[in-house]
């Protein structure tokens, strides 16, 4: 663990990028990493990426992320957005953190409220579920769910 001369730490910072989805979206990761590094402070050590939905509990980036935090080589979280490092959850994610003394800093931050805060949760917790009901099911028995629902027949007629 490096300190500063102030007796204060030094500032090891890892960038968090995430994109939805296994395959492509080079573009996207490489784009919010050029967002984050030009306004970070002291050292950028590593940058950790994903490609895949943040409802998923074992992604490898935010795996070893957090392992780099616990053992001290990482003392700043830097995201572009908190829905980046997880949809539900962050404030857990922050305690964690704090508990190995680093800090989560989200470049745009959400400006929400009453109301807008609300929906926002609502939308989020509905695309949960959908994506968790689509995402456990192959392909082919998404026409026998749509079936079921009563919303087609089955065959895809």
């Amino acid at each position: 663990m490096k300190v500063s001369t102030g007796g204060e730490r030094f500032r090891l910072g890892g960038l968090y990028v995430r994109v939805c989805g296994s395959s492509g979206r080079e573009s996207s990761l490489e784009a919010h990493e050029n967002e984050l590094r030009p306004t970070s402070t002291g050292e950028v050590v590593k940058v950790f990426r994903d490609r895949a939905s943040c409802l998923r509990e074992d992604r490898t980036g935010l795996n070893r992320l957090l392992r780099a935090v616990a053992d001290g080589s990482i003392t700043v979280v830097r995201v572009t957005h908190e829905d980046r490092l997880a949809r539900f959850g962050v404030g857990w994610l922050e305690h964690l953190l704090a508990v190995h003394r680093a800090a989560l800093e989200v470049l745009q931050p959400k400006k929400l409220g009453g109301r807008e805060e609300l929906v926002e949760d609502f939308v989020s917790v509905v695309a949960t579920f959908v994506g968790r009901l689509y995402g456990m099911r192959p392909a082919e028995n998404r026409g026998g769910l749509l079936a079921e629902s009563g919303q087609c027949q089955a065959g895809g007629r």
